[in-house]
């Protein structure tokens, strides 16, 4: 045998397992960034816009916006998305809710808006996301106002609660319980911790980007297959530019479980009307820490258990908006 030839062999099999993955991420980026170009055509929200979709600026962050009935004289409302969604899986209440006379805003949040793409890991922790609901909430002039998360917009949903209850009328949490429960579960509750396992591999560097984005983001595409079409489509072109698929799972990455649980941060009760709604066959959430969020909720609070997954506003979206709007005006205090 020829060791020479064997080595060079060797070398390039090497180089080829390196150049083709390389290239099937990098071949799937979109460089011209069509997403953000069209972001960047919209208009800055103004006080004579009522409906539509607009860049709203915040401190140092231009946000994507969908509002609707801003003209109205009801309450407002504020609508948070979840991973690895955006603003515009809130459609069909943004509408619904307007028409009954509310005003509301959604907006593509800390990593899913291209002017709002920080780097670095820490400026995805809980707090500047809670912060980022503040500070659009301060910005369109709502002093108060119903709140509703999904996911991890549910996450971050519980943390506004917890701090700025002053601030909220009544609170929606879909999928995801109270997160001092949650939190706690993951770290210490079996069932939940398996469940959670694949928190571990989108904190990874680098493996967790070339899974959604590689070979024109495939493995993304059939995940989110019973998505909408229009809302498919604007999933994958948010995520496939550069540096956006980054951002989101680094909301993941600056989730350090242990030290949550260890300081009992998001232990805190929650004194404001809540709505809970889950999916009974949603593979995320262990169904027996559900229970346990009573204790944390000294408010009216309501549970109700769907026949669906972790998507529930998707898969049921005339019952979780039903009970989204009449809970809103039966929750006020």
């Amino acid at each position: 045998m020829n060791w020479k030839y064997f080595k060079i062999a060797i070398a390039l099999v090497l180089l080829l397992l390196v150049l083709i993955p390389t290239y099937r991420y990098f071949s799937s980026i979109d460089w011209t960034n069509k997403h953000s170009a069209k972001i960047a055509a919209l208009s800055v929200l103004s006080q004579t816009d009522n409906t539509g979709s607009f860049r709203l600026r915040v401190r140092d962050f231009e946000f994507l916006v969908r509002v609707a009935g801003l003209q109205n004289d009801g309450p407002a409302a504020i609508l948070l998305h979840g991973f690895p969604e955006s603003s515009i899986m809130w459609e069909d209440l943004l509408g619904k809710a307007a028409a009954a006379g509310y005003r509301v805003v959604a907006f593509d949040q800390r990593g899913y808006s291209p002017g709002a793409r920080p780097l670095g890991v820490s400026n995805y922790e809980l707090d500047h996301l809670t912060a980022d609901v503040m500070a659009v909430a301060n910005e369109v002039g709502f002093d108060r106002f119903h709140l509703v998360g999904h996911d991890w917009g549910a996450v971050v949903g519980w943390n506004v609660v917890m701090e700025q209850e002053e601030r909220v009328e009544t609170w929606t949490a879909l999928s995801i319980p109270h997160i001092g429960v949650f939190f706690d579960a993951v770290q210490n509750h079996t069932e939940q911790k398996e469940r959670s396992g694949y928190f571990k591999i989108l904190q990874l560097p680098i493996l967790p980007e070339y899974k959604f984005i590689a070979n024109h983001q495939d493995y993304f595409k059939k995940s989110m297959a019973s998505s909408r079409e229009n809302y498919l489509a604007e999933y994958l072109s948010l995520q496939a530019e550069w540096g956006a698929c980054t951002a989101m799972l680094n909301w993941y990455r600056a989730m350090d479980v242990p030290k949550i649980v260890a300081n009992k941060k998001y232990e805190r009760v929650v004194k404001r009307p809540s709505l809970f709604i889950w999916g009974k066959e949603d593979r995320v959430i262990a169904p027996e820490i559900i229970p346990q969020q009573k204790a944390w909720i000294d408010a009216p609070y309501k549970e109700l258990a769907l026949a669906t997954g972790h998507g529930i506003i998707q898969t049921k979206p005339d019952t979780v908006i039903q009970e989204i709007l009449a809970h809103f005006k039966q929750g006020k205090l």
